[in-house]
């Protein structure tokens, strides 16, 4: 770095080799200002230093990292034009070109520029192939200085639920590129979220370290958070078949942020989770459930799945749809331990349409319940000892209305969470308490009470067909699929 100040006399060279220390000599210069000459490394068998000397290599990384500062990057590029008097040949030339933008995009104002002009930005920084739902163009002037561009994707890139996935925003130092991939200023569950942040506060030089306790990075993290969430939700009440389409490819990245760090940030993002509506037939926020609850509606109601289809067909639903209650469905594994961390919305707790108690029976039906229970003990304690340690209870159902049999569930563990923890790598093996309920009014009860009479065989065929005929309504495995067949063909001959 050769420089000499106005008005000075001298001279000065700074010189390093960047591995250690530096040396400062006085030296002639005639012309006032600072040049500044970089020596490239000689190549080595692993590193060609060379392509940084090459046009094409020297552009990109101006554009990558100085295309918005302020002042010209001028350059000399090759160009290529027709030879004098020929119409076919042609010749290479040199001229000084600018390469940088000087102005970005985030430091004009909003009314200068058009959605058309945000999708160009969108697709010249590359952020993503599709086009973006949503832009958020912020700009903060106060104890903390910022301009943002944020883009809401229309599509989940293909890496996003992998380990390779980065989240994080770029970050500028007056307009300089400081930092390709800020993750500290986006929470996991926005990190699909794209963009810039621009601050004359930070510091060029900051190291990552540094950033991660910086007192201004983590304002600017916290506004633009904020920020996320009020263009969601307005998205999700303005335009609600783009938010549809948004929660299709992130709905499930919201989700995980409810049930992650221990529900921390469960109230924020509460109102932007959605779920499919057996009245409505389609996707409903939690806020449009609980204004069309009956008065007498004490739970929020749901009921676990693989798929829409298989829970309208459960069992367990038709006393609760019957009373006229909404359910919600969940079809995704994250979804119940979602609502578990959720615990209630708007003080109405979330109750699974398979829990041992619905909280919808009368006096009168716990009165004839107990009744049941007390005049036909003995025949479910035989069926119990039956199934040994594989249910915690055999009992009348309170809401089964046309099916036989359904397993209901006491505890924490419901039997989609069973289904789900199973399949993770190391599970320990944890089981759901389940409840056997049959129906008293089924033709099937009949059967059992007479085999219980007269056949104790028969009872224990009838018991094992029952326990595996719920097994299957509910998704479950069963033990042993040989045995099941043949226990059909007894029943048959």
């Amino acid at each position: 770095v050769i420089s000499k100040a106005l008005g000075s006399d001298e001279a000065y060279k700074w010189e390093s080799t960047g591995a250690d220390g530096y040396t400062i000599e006085p030296v002639e210069k005639d012309s006032v200002g600072t040049e500044i000459i970089l020596k490239i490394k000689e190549n080595t068998e692993d590193e060609n230093y060379d392509e940084y000397l090459q046009e094409y290599r020297l552009k990109s990384i101006i554009k990558k990292y100085s295309d918005f500062i302020r002042y010209p990057i001028k350059m000399d590029v090759t160009s290529r034009k027709l030879k004098d008097g020929s119409e076919s040949e042609y010749e290479d030339y040199q001229e000084e070109q600018i390469i940088n933008s000087m102005v970005p995009i985030w430091k004009k104002n909003k009314s200068e520029l058009t959605d058309e002009d945000y999708e160009n930005f969108y697709a010249e920084k590359r952020y993503g192939f599709d086009k973006p739902i949503k832009h958020i163009h912020i700009s903060v002037e106060g104890s903390i200085r910022y301009n943002a561009i944020l883009y809401i994707p229309e599509k989940t890139p293909f890496d996003f639920y992998s380990k390779e996935f980065e989240k994080g925003l770029e970050l500028y130092s007056n307009g300089v590129l400081i930092m390709d991939k800020c993750a500290d200023l986006l929470p996991d569950h926005f990190s699909f979220v794209k963009g810039m942040v621009d601050s004359e506060d930070l510091s060029l030089n900051i190291s990552r370290e540094m950033l991660q306790h910086d007192r201004q990075l983590k304002l600017i993290a916290k506004n633009i958070n904020k920020n996320i969430k009020s263009e969601l939700l307005s998205l999700q009440r303005k335009e609600r078949e783009k938010y549809e389409e948004f929660y299709q490819s992130f709905g499930r990245q919201l989700k995980y942020g409810v049930y992650s760090d221990f529900g921390a940030n469960k109230e924020l993002l509460q109102d932007l989770i959605m779920f499919y509506s057996s009245k409505e037939k389609k996707l409903v926020t939690l806020d449009e459930y609980v204004s069309r609850m009956p008065e007498d509606q004490k739970y929020i109601y749901y009921a676990s799945g693989e798929s829409i289809d298989r829970i309208e067909k459960l069992p367990q639903a038709e006393f609760v749809s019957e009373k006229g209650y909404e359910i919600l469905y969940f079809t995704e594994d994250i979804d119940e331990f979602a609502i578990k961390m959720l615990m209630n919305y708007k003080e109405k707790e979330f109750k699974s349409i398979s829990s041992g108690d619905l909280g919808i029976e009368g006096e009168d039906s716990k009165d004839a319940s107990e009744a049941n229970e007390t005049e036909n003990k003995e025949l479910f304690d035989y069926m119990k000892n039956i199934l040994a340690d594989k249910v915690k209870d055999v009992r009348i159902s309170k809401r089964l209305k046309s099916h036989p049999v359904c397993l209901a569930t006491e505890g924490d563990i419901s039997i989609e969470m069973e289904k789900i923890l199973a399949a993770m790598p190391d599970n320990q093996n944890i089981k759901a308490d389940k409840v056997l309920e049959i129906n008293k009014n089924h033709e099937v009860f009949q059967s059992l009470k007479e085999a219980f009479d007269n056949d104790k065989s028969k009872l224990d065929l009838y018991t094992k067909l029952l326990y595996n005929q719920a097994l299957l309504i509910e998704g479950l495995p069963i033990s042993d699929p040989v045995e099941f067949t043949n226990d059909i063909c007894k029943i048959m001959v």
